[in-house]
């Protein structure tokens, strides 16, 4: 008997989520020391001062669990984006928060709407607590709400989109989405993933925030993994109503967050300067990165995140593994659907420079 007969059938049928390459497997395996990694939408600049110098004072407590109900995070949080300390959710990531949403929401027999080219996370949560996925396709790489909204029916429990989506970079505009919500049937939960709040910059943008006490069926993800420059301690956090986040805290794991996380999120909320110094050179970042794309006659996808894909013109794993041999790491995205583009994260000057240069070279 195979070991795919012994176990979960839609668990046997998944593929693992591919992560970008890390650095030193790619020094190890091509023996480059000379490497640029634009693979995984992280903050090239690294964490602030004041943060790494919050690391180094909680790390002489390691012996200790941290505080489980991450009192002082949630305080400085609520604080932060004006809502109660109860309408929050930490997360080991805000992949976990959506693991933990899927797992309150979704059950056997019934329905979970995403976008096509949506993050593979929600396929995985919602698999993992035997939902059954609807999958809307995509319009100009976007989220079609329209298309949304007529797939709803009685066996749909929640909805998941992603503003700006990866690894498109499309956004909903806010007037779409509160018309949307208007809509959509109380019973349903809406999720928000907003990873890259802080990189929008359009005017027809909404905050999740501000539509939550409007829509109590709403449900925001966010992270401290882009912006914030703290991918490595794994910290993200889910906001919605008390009741919502009172059943998401019964099924989190205790300690969920530890204390690195914590110490590091805090004071990162409190340094505002290195956020928009880091919104801003992500701004440049994208102005040389498309112009450079552009120049080549590469088309890519208009991005509100700190992230850009375009359409090689010839299949992106290709493409990957010439520039993987020069030294730069970017991300093919086959798996999302989009078997010919390539993702590429917006990096340092010099670093979004060596990307593009190579991409010349290899073509």
């Amino acid at each position: 008997m195979s070991i795919e007969a012994q176990v979960n059938e839609r668990i046997a049928g998944l593929k693992p989520y591919q992560p970008g390459k890390p650095i030193d497997e790619v020094a190890r395996e091509l023996g480059i020391n000379d490497i640029v990694k634009l693979a995984s939408n992280e903050n090239p600049r690294g964490p602030g001062e004041h943060v790494q110098q919050a690391i180094a004072q909680v790390s002489k407590e390691l012996s200790r669990y941290p505080d489980g109900g991450g009192f002082e995070l949630k305080a400085a949080l609520a604080e932060h984006i004006g809502v109660d300390t109860n309408q929050l959710t930490l997360g080991n990531g805000s992949n976990d928060v959506l693991d933990l949403i899927a797992r309150v929401a979704v059950e056997p027999g019934y329905e979970a709407i995403i976008s096509e080219h949506s993050f593979v996370v929600y396929r995985l949560a919602v698999t993992c607590c035997g939902g059954d996925l609807v999958t809307i396709p995509a319009k100009d790489y976007g989220t079609d709400l329209d298309a949304m909204l007529a797939a709803v029916n009685e066996r749909t429990r929640v909805i998941f989109i992603a503003n700006p989506n990866n690894p498109t970079g499309t956004w909903v505009p806010g007037a779409d989405l509160v018309d949307f919500l208007q809509q959509v049937p109380s019973t349903v939960w809406v999720v928000l993933d907003e990873a890259y709040l802080e990189y929008m910059t359009s005017d027809d943008y909404i905050d999740g925030v501000a539509l939550l006490k409007k829509f109590p069926n709403l449900i925001l993800t966010r992270t401290f993994s882009k912006v914030y420059g703290l991918a490595a301690v794994r910290l993200g956090y889910g906001v919605s109503s008390p009741e919502f986040a009172d059943l998401l805290n019964r099924v989190r794991q205790p300690f969920n967050v530890n204390a690195l996380a914590m110490a590091a999120a805090i004071t990162a909320i409190a340094d505002e300067e290195y956020v928009r110094e880091s919104v801003e050179m992500n701004r440049q970042g994208m102005q040389q990165m498309v112009a450079g794309l552009t120049d080549m006659g590469y088309p890519y996808i208009p991005s509100a995140g700190n992230f850009v894909s375009f359409d090689c013109g010839e299949p992106g794993p290709d493409v990957f593994q010439r520039l993987l041999q020069q030294g730069v790491i970017v991300r093919p995205i086959a798996e999302y659907g989009l078997p010919n583009h390539i993702r590429v994260s917006i990096g340092l000057p010099s670093e979004n420079e060596r990307f593009l240069t190579t991409l010349a070279k290899i073509r």
